[in-house]
Parts: structure tokens; C-alpha cells; sequence
């Protein structure tokens, strides 16, 4: 934690960096952000007592810069960057759909490149952040990027080649979550609760089974089978679930959410 770590673009994903490695014990005084607008620098000064700096200013000072700018932006960051950059520092990427290739080479040869993909319950410490390495990244690198994504939840590490599908799962899926928890709400209001108290009853349910699925270590289907007495409630509700094709109709959106994010990729946005 002696290394200066820079947060270029310090949004909602990374000021929660910002926040998660300070909360680790991170020393301000080798924390560096750059922000658009002078308002936001100041009140990410006030807020943290972290420095605001130039883009050009941070790629000369930072040992390790996070790019956590939308992807529309980041070849013209890249472009702002490079004459200040040398092989010799890292360079983490929290761009969605930005390939280490296209960091790389528009970086001094050598420079070492780490993609990461987080999701946004790294607002909340509860994320999970999938690592891949650049061809010039070493173990070392994505120890150091474990490290800073750690401080928000957990961290994976995947080839590259898997980034696409991790985004489809990871990235993505607290949305299918909200969207599920939403059509239950919906369900139990036709039911006859107060949407208040719908909402309640499914949230807590989804946080209690979501732990007993990181701490009990059963599969699901045991977990789902513990919850199914034969010619129960549960049984004709999972047939019901099971006659409408939501288990193709989740496979289908994943897939889609992949290929998507292999357009993305490609630069076919």
C-alpha cells in the first residue's frame, strides 16, 4: 500500500474504490483522482482528503492508474495519457467491453494492462470484480489488482477470452435480479398484500437464500429441493415456472447479454 494508486473518472464504481481502499487502509496521501468538473474534484477532496489531479498529472505521479470512464471515452483518454506513461507502472481497466489489446496499444510497448469488470454492488462492499490479464501483466499485477477490487466485495480471475460471458453473469446480473424481484412484487400485489409489504417479503427472501448459497455450500437444486413437500405450494409454482420456459428464457438473455457485450468488443456498439 505504498504504491500511488490513481482513480481516473471518479463516477459511482470509482468512488466506491476510492471509498474501499481507504475503508482498507489505504493512506490518502497516496490516493489521486481526476473528475470532469472542479465541483466534484473538490467535494471528492472534502469528502475523502484524497488529492484531485490532472489526467496527464496522475499518469506521471500514479504507479497504478484506474480507468473507470465510460467506454465511449476511453480512446480519448488513452490518447491524453500516453506521452505520460511508461512500462514500467499499471494500468487497470474498468471499462466495460474495453480490450486489453486496444489499451495496449495505444501504450507505451510493454505496458502492463489488467481488465476488470465489476458490478455495481461494489457500492455496497458486495461486488464481484472479474480480472483478466494483458499480455504484459504478471501475477504480481493481478495480486496488486485482487488487492484494490477486493475492498468491495470479492474478485475472480478468468482468461480474457471469458470476459464476455463473466459480463453476461456478473456484470449484468444484478439487473435480472431487480427485474425478478419487481415481477414478484407485481405478482403479490394480484395476491392481495400491499406493495410495501410485498416488496419486503421478497427482498428478505432473496437476501436469505442468497447467503445460504455462499455459506451453506449446498448446490441449488438441494437448497430448492429442501424448500419442495410433495404436492406443495412450491412444487406448482416451479411447475408453473418450468411450463413457460423460464429456464430457455434465462439462458436466451444471458446469451444475448454475451454476444452483446462481444459487439461492444469489437467496437460495433
Amino acid at each position: 500500500m505504498t504504491q500511488t494508486v490513481a482513480v481516473l473518472g471518479t463516477g459511482k464504481i470509482g468512488e466506491a474504490l476510492l471509498s474501499g481502499m481507504i475503508r482498507a487502509g489505504w493512506p490518502t496521501g497516496h490516493l489521486l483522482v481526476t473528475a470532469r468538473r472542479t465541483e466534484r474534484a473538490e467535494e471528492l477532496r472534502t469528502r475523502y482528503g484524497v488529492e484531485p489531479v490532472s489526467n496527464a498529472d496522475a499518469a506521471k505521479r500514479a504507479d497504478t492508474l484506474i480507468l473507470a470512464v465510460k467506454p465511449q471515452d476511453m480512446g480519448t483518454l488513452l490518447d491524453e495519457l500516453a506521452p505520460h506513461i511508461t512500462p514500467d507502472r499499471l494500468v487497470v481497466s474498468a471499462a466495460a467491453g474495453i480490450t486489453t489489446a486496444f489499451i495496449e496499444e495505444r501504450l507505451a510497448a510493454g505496458t502492463p494492462v489488467v481488465r476488470v469488470m465489476p458490478n455495481t454492488p461494489v457500492l455496497v462492499d458486495e461486488g464481484m470484480s472479474v480480472i483478466s490479464a494483458g499480455s504484459h501483466a504478471t501475477q504480481e499485477h493481478l495480486a496488486h489488482t485482487e488487492e484494490i477490487f477486493g475492498g468491495v466485495g470479492k474478485t475472480l480471475r478468468v482468461p480474457e477470452t471469458q470476459q464476455d460471458a463473466a459480463t453476461a453473469l456478473s456484470g449484468s446480473g444484478p439487473a435480472y435480479f431487480y427485474f425478478l424481484v419487481e415481477a414478484m412484487t407485481d405478482a403479490g400485489i394480484l395476491l392481495g398484500l400491499p406493495r410495501a409489504q410485498a416488496h419486503d417479503l421478497i427482498v428478505q427472501a432473496a437476501i436469505g437464500a442468497a447467503v445460504m448459497l455462499r455459506d451453506s455450500g449446498e448446490h441449488p437444486v438441494k437448497l430448492r429441493e429442501a424448500v419442495t413437500s410433495p404436492a406443495g405450494t412450491t412444487i406448482s409454482a416451479i411447475r408453473e415456472l418450468e411450463n413457460h420456459g423460464v429456464r430457455a428464457a434465462l439462458i436466451a438473455a444471458l446469451e444475448a447479454a454475451r454476444d452483446r457485450s462481444r459487439e461492444l468488443a469489437s467496437g460495433n456498439g
